[in-house]
C-alpha cells in the first residue's frame, strides 16, 4: 500500500530510483576499492614478456632475441597476434592499458554472474570486493596471481573461464563449454583447468574421481616410461641435470620439493575452505562446484608433484599443472561471502567458526591455514558440544573479534603515523587512506558495512549522496593508481632515441650495463633484441638450447657482473647490506668492453662510462643523458682477438 498522498505509479518510480542508486553506489565501491587496493602495474613482471612477444610480430628483428629465438610460450597461444594488431593500431602503451582495463572489468563482472547464481545480489557485491581485496596467490614464492595488475595472455584466460562457468550455471551449458575452449587458444595452461572443471560439473563426482586417478596414474607411467624405454625417451625428452639445475635456479616455483612450508599452508587454505562449503551451504550445485574444483586443484598438484620427482620429463615441467590450483583458489573466494553467512547463523560455534574463516584469509598476521582448519575443526564436531562450551566459544569470537579490530586500528594508526607510503604520486590525504585501506582486515569490514547500508537504505538522498562521495573519491584516487609504474619509463619514448636506432641494425643484440633484470630498455624503447637479462631466462624450461645459450653468455659477461639467473641460491643466500640486484656490477672499463665484444653474438652496449672506440653519446637532457652507445664492431676492428 502506497504512503498517502502517493500514488501507485509514483510509488514505483520512487522504487525503481531507489533500485538504480543502490546499483550505482554498489559499482562506484567496487571501483574506489580497487583504486585504493590496487595499482596498475604498467610493463612490469611478465607484462614485458607478453609485449614483446606481440612486439616482434610488428619488428621482426626482435625474434631474433634470445627469448624467443627457440621454443618458448609464444608459440601456444593467439593473443600474441591479437595484441600486436591493437599495438600496430593505438600504440605499445595504450593498448596495454586499455586491454588491462577492459579484461579486468570482464573479470570481475563474470565473477559478479557466477556468484550471483549462489546468492543475493548483495552477497555478490560484497563477493566481488573481496575479489578485489583477498590475496590472490597460488602456486610458490610468491609468484603468481590471478586478476593480475598488468597483462599477460592469463588476464583474458581468467576471463574466459569465469565466463564460462557462469554461463553453465546459468543453463547455457553449451555456450560455457566452447567459450572453454576458446580459452584454450589463449593460454592452456591457465584454460585446462577451467575445462576440466567444466567435465567435473558434467560428470557424476566418483566419475570425476575416477577420471582424476586416471590422469595422475598417465602421468606417472609417462614419467617411469621415458625414464626406463629410450624410446619413449626419444618422444618425450628428459631434463638432463645441467638444464634441470639452471630450471631449479630460475624457476624453482615449478618444482614441488622446493616448495616452502608457507608456500603449502597458501595451497592448503582454499581445499579446507571448500570443505567448510561443501559442509555449511545445503545447496546441491554449489557442493559439486566445491568438490569439483577440489579435484581438479588436486589433480593438478598430484601430477605435477609426479613431474618434479621422476624424470623429470620435460612437457610435465613445462605443462605446470599446478598451476590448476588458481581456480580452487578463486571458487573458495567465490564462496567465502556464502559460507561465512551459512555458518553465523549456527547458534553455538557459527559465530566463531565465520570469524576464524574470514581471519584465515583477511588476517595477514597468522597462519591462514591453521585458523581456516580450526574453523573446520570447530565445526565437525558442533553437534557435540556442551552448553558451557557454546559460551566459551561465544566469549572466544568476542575477544577475537576484540583482537582483530585492535590490532587493525593500532596497524593503521602505525602506518598513516610513521609516513609510511603506498604511492609518491598521490596527495598525501590520499596516501593515508590508502594506507588504512592496505590493511585488508580493514578494507573488508569497510566493504561489508558500505555494502550492508547501501542495500538497507531506503533514502533516495542518501543514496545520491554517497554515489556522489564515491564518484568523487574514484576521481581523485583513479589517476594515480592508473599511472606506469613499469620499467620503460613513462618520460622517456622510442623518438628520442632515433639516432641509436638508426645506427643498430634491427636483428643485432644489445647489452646495457649496469641491468642483469630487465630487457625492457632494449626491447621497448630501442626495439631491438636484449642480449642478455633475468626476464629473458624465464624460458630456459621450455628449450635446452636457451637454457645453453644463457649459460654462455653469463660466462660472456662475467667482466661486468655475476651470473643473473641464479635466483633460488639468491634467495637463500645470507642476507648482505644491500639487496639492490645492480650491487654486484663492475663498471665499464676498455679491458672488459674489449672482452665481452669478443663475443660474436653481442654486437651493441650501452653504459655511463667513456673508455674510447668513439662511442654515440645520448645528449638528450633525460634520464639518460651522457649514455653511450658502443659498437663492438668497431672495438674489434681496433682490438682484433687475440
Amino acid at each position: 500500500m502506497s504512503p498517502p498522498g502517493q500514488t501507485a505509479g509514483s510509488a514505483y518510480l520512487n522504487w525503481h530510483t531507489i533500485q538504480w542508486a543502490r546499483t550505482a553506489a554498489l559499482l562506484l565501491l567496487l571501483v574506489a576499492l580497487w583504486a585504493l587496493t590496487h595499482r596498475y602495474l604498467g610493463f612490469d613482471g611478465d607484462a614485458k614478456l607478453y609485449a614483446v612477444q606481440a612486439l616482434a610480430r610488428i619488428h621482426p628483428g626482435l625474434s631474433h632475441d634470445l627469448f624467443l629465438q627457440n621454443v618458448s610460450q609464444d608459440r601456444f597461444t593467439l593473443f600474441s597476434p591479437f595484441y600486436a594488431w591493437c599495438i600496430d593500431l593505438f600504440g605499445l602503451q595504450y593498448a596495454e592499458l586499455a586491454f588491462t582495463i577492459v579484461f579486468k572489468v570482464w573479470f570481475l563482472t563474470a565473477a559478479w554472474s557466477l556468484a550471483r547464481v549462489f546468492s543475493s545480489r548483495r552477497a555478490a557485491f560484497l563477493t566481488v570486493a573481496l575479489v578485489i581485496i583477498l590475496p590472490a596467490g597460488y602456486g610458490a614464492f610468491r609468484v603468481f596471481q590471478y586478476s593480475e595488475d598488468w597483462l599477460t595472455a592469463r588476464s583474458l584466460a581468467e576471463a574466459l573461464v569465469i565466463t564460462s562457468l557462469a554461463l553453465h550455471f546459468r543453463g547455457k551449458r553449451i555456450s560455457g563449454l566452447l567459450i572453454a575452449t576458446a580459452a584454450m587458444f589463449v593460454h592452456p595452461l591457465m584454460a585446462l583447468p577451467g575445462l576440466l572443471l567444466l567435465a567435473c560439473l558434467w560428470t557424476p563426482a566418483k566419475t570425476s574421481i575416477i577420471g582424476a586417478a586416471a590422469g595422475i596414474l598417465m602421468a606417472l607411467a609417462l614419467a617411469f616410461a621415458s625414464v626406463l624405454l629410450p624410446s619413449v625417451a626419444h618422444v618425450f625428452t628428459i631434463m638432463d641435470t645441467d638444464w634441470l639445475q639452471m630450471a631449479h635456479e630460475r624457476s624453482q616455483f615449478l618444482f614441488l620439493q622446493l616448495w616452502s612450508v608457507d608456500d603449502w599452508k597458501l595451497n592448503a587454505r582454499p581445499f579446507v575452505t571448500l570443505i567448510i562449503s561443501a559442509l555449511a551451504l545445503t545447496n546441491p550445485r554449489i557442493r559439486k562446484l566445491c568438490v569439483a574444483a577440489m579435484i581438479v586443484g588436486a589433480t593438478g598438484l598430484a601430477v605435477a608433484f609426479t613431474s618434479s620427482l621422476i624424470g623429470p620429463v620435460a612437457v610435465l615441467i613445462q605443462g605446470q599443472a599446478w598451476r590448476w590450483v588458481w581456480v580452487t583458489s578463486f571458487i573458495a573466494v567465490l564462496l567465502l561471502v556464502p559460507t561465512a553467512a551459512a555458518v553465523w547463523r549456527n547458534n553455538r560455534c557459527g559465530p566463531l567458526c565465520a570469524i576464524l574463516l574470514a581471519c584465515g584469509w583477511a588476517f595477514p598476521v597468522v597462519d591462514g591455514a591453521f585458523f581456516v582448519s580450526l574453523a573446520l575443526a570447530i565445526w565437525l564436531v558442533r553437534d557435540r558440544l556442551t552448553a558451557r562450551a557454546d559460551l566459551y566459544l561465544k566469549l572466544a569470537a568476542a575477544a577475537l573479534s576484540a583482537v582483530i579490530l585492535c590490532w587493525a586500528i593500532a596497524n593503521c594508526w602505525n602506518d598513516v603515523g610513521s609516513g609510511h607510503t603506498v604511492s609518491s604520486h598521490d596527495p598525501r590525504v590520499i596516501t593515508a587512506l590508502k594506507n588504512i585501506m592496505d590493511v585488508t582486515v580493514i578494507s573488508v569490514l569497510t566493504a561489508t558495512a558500505i555494502t550492508y547500508w547501501i542495500e538497507k537504505s531506503r533514502s533516495a538522498l542518501g543514496l545520491g549522496t554517497i554515489c556522489v562521495a564515491l564518484l568523487a573519491l574514484s576521481a581523485v584516487v583513479l589517476p594515480g593508481a592508473y599511472k606506469d609504474v613499469g620499467h620503460i619509463g613513462v618520460g622517456v619514448g622510442a623518438t628520442e632515441f632515433a639516432n641509436w636506432r638508426s645506427a643498430i641494425p634491427a636483428d643485432s643484440n644489445v647489452l646495457v650495463v649496469p641491468s642483469p633484470v630487465s630487457a625492457a630498455f632494449a626491447w621497448f624503447i630501442l626495439e631491438r633484441p636484449s642480449y642478455l637479462s633475468t626476464d629473458q631466462s624465464s624460458g630456459v624450461v621450455f628449450s635446452r638450447q636457451t637454457e645453453l645459450e644463457i649459460r654462455r653468455r653469463s660466462v660472456v659477461v662475467l667482466p661486468l657482473w655475476d651470473t643473473n639467473w641464479r635466483l633460488r641460491s639468491r634467495m637463500h643466500a645470507p642476507k648482505s647490506g644491500s639487496t639492490n640486484p645492480l650491487s654486484s656490477y663492475r663498471p665499464l672499463t676498455r679491458n672488459s668492453l674489449i672482452r665481452v665484444c669478443h663475443d660474436p653474438k653481442l654486437n651493441f652496449v650501452i653504459a655511463k662510462e667513456n673508455v674510447g672506440f668513439d662511442p654515440m653519446p645520448h645528449s638528450r637532457n633525460d634520464s639518460w643523458k651522457d649514455w653511450k652507445l658502443y659498437d663492438c664492431r668497431r672495438v674489434n676492428s681496433q682490438v682484433p682477438p687475440a
